[in-house]
Parts: structure tokens; sequence; C-alpha cells
């Protein structure tokens, strides 16, 4: 199930994890990301885990503070992760976007990978989102799916198109829709990577993603007022 297409600037701010994941951003760089976000009325921001605890001070409740897990590689062994999430969650971090092993899917492997998602489940509470990055430009569509059915299996909330950092690529269209189709109206589908255009936003959100990672927030949210198509460039690593 779509969510409805956002028609004002609000609106889709609200769809919006305003990110910064750069390996070179400083305190201060995360600062100034939350103020930003918190002015444009984004739902979260979404820093690495160094960052949450700081990211929360800052936020002081006006906005969620998500963070990542086992990023960008997810080559972590699942304790590590695990680990990870649970600094995450003890710091402030409501939401916590973890990244599967790319390679296990690739070999089809899906039960390695519903482990992984489950040890990371074990340390983020039901109370705190967990999203999983599948990578979906690394994947072919039946591997998508795969990823897709063990991290529900395993008690995600969201699927998550990419990492952003990635050479083969962001979020398409096709994969959104692909993931809506397969785990939509029972998880959360969140497009990331590439989406630095409001028309890109829309496609995605039309394509069925019910939350967007952008690092170039403000001039995607800009095409509202004069319909520009210009791309962001974003420099949060989105």
């Amino acid at each position: 199930m779509s969510a409805p297409v956002p028609t004002t600037p609000e609106e889709l701010a609200s769809f919006v994890d305003h990110t910064l994941l750069k390996p070179e951003a400083t305190a201060d760089d995360v600062t100034a990301l939350v103020e930003e976000g918190a002015a444009l009325g984004v739902f979260s921001v979404c820093v690495s885990p160094t960052f949450v605890a700081h990211a929360r001070e800052v936020a002081a409740g006006r906005l969620k503070v998500a963070t990542v897990c086992g990023f960008p590689s997810g080559k972590h062994v699942s304790s590590v992760k695990a680990a990870e999430a649970a600094q995450s969650v003890a710091d402030g971090a409501d939401e916590v976007d973890m990244v599967i092993d790319v390679g296990v899917a690739r070999t089809g492997d899906f039960d390695a990978v519903q482990a992984d998602v489950a040890a990371v489940r074990a340390a983020v509470p039901g109370d705190r989102l967990l999203k999983v990055i599948i990578e979906s430009a690394a994947l072919s569509d039946e591997q998508i799916v795969g990823a897709c059915r063990a991290a529900e299996a395993a008690g995600a909330d969201y699927v998550k198109t990419s990492t952003g950092f990635h050479p083969a690529g962001g979020a398409s269209v096709h994969a959104v829709a692909l993931m809506a189709d397969t785990v939509g109206g029972r998880l959360g589908v969140k497009a990331s990577g590439g989406v630095r255009t409001l028309p890109d936003a829309l496609a995605v959100i039309e394509a069925g993603a019910t939350r967007l990672g952008l690092s170039g927030t403000a001039a995607v949210l800009a095409g509202f007022g004069d319909g520009a198509q210009a791309a962001a460039a974003g420099d949060g690593g989105y």
C-alpha cells in the first residue's frame, strides 16, 4: 500500500530522515544537521553511531534520531552488529538502520540473512524501529524478494534500499516497487541513495516508499516552490 503522495514541502518533510554519514563529519556538522532538520520539519536525522548522543542532546525532542549499524559494508559479524546497535540504543537512538551481508544474500542463503537481522533485532527493543538495508542495486529481483522476506521474518520494521555508498547505485523506482509488493503494508519501505530532486522523491513514494533518506533535503523541498528539477548534490553521503 502506497502512502499518499505529498503535495507540500511540509508533507514531504515528514517522510525524511535528514542524513549525514560522511566519515569526515564533525560534531559541529551534526549540530548544523539537526538544526536544519528541525527547521525543515523532517521526521528524523540519521547520523553515525559516534554522534547519536550528541544529536539526541541537540535535538532535545524536536525530532527523532536514527543511526546505522554494520555500515556501510554489512560485513561485520552479527554479534558485532548487535553490540553496535545496543550501544546506539543506549546512547538514545530511536531507529537503527542495519546493513545485511549482501554477499550472503547474493548466494541465496536467506536463513543466514534472517539470523543476522534477528541478532540485531534482539538488541533493538520493540519500541525502537529497525530498518534493514539490503543494497538493492547489488541484488537481482529474486534476491531482493528473498532479503525482504528474511528481514520480515526476523522482526524488522522497515526494509531499505541502499547505503548510498555502494558503487552499484542507490534507490530505483523498480526496486522500491518490488520491495513494497513483497512486504509493503506490513513493513515500511525506505528509499535512500540517489534521491536528489523533487521528482526523484515523488517517484519513489508513488512506487511505495514510506520513508526517504536524503542529504540534500532543503533543495528537494525547494522544488515545490518553483517546480525546479535541479539536483541537490547533498553532502551527507547520500
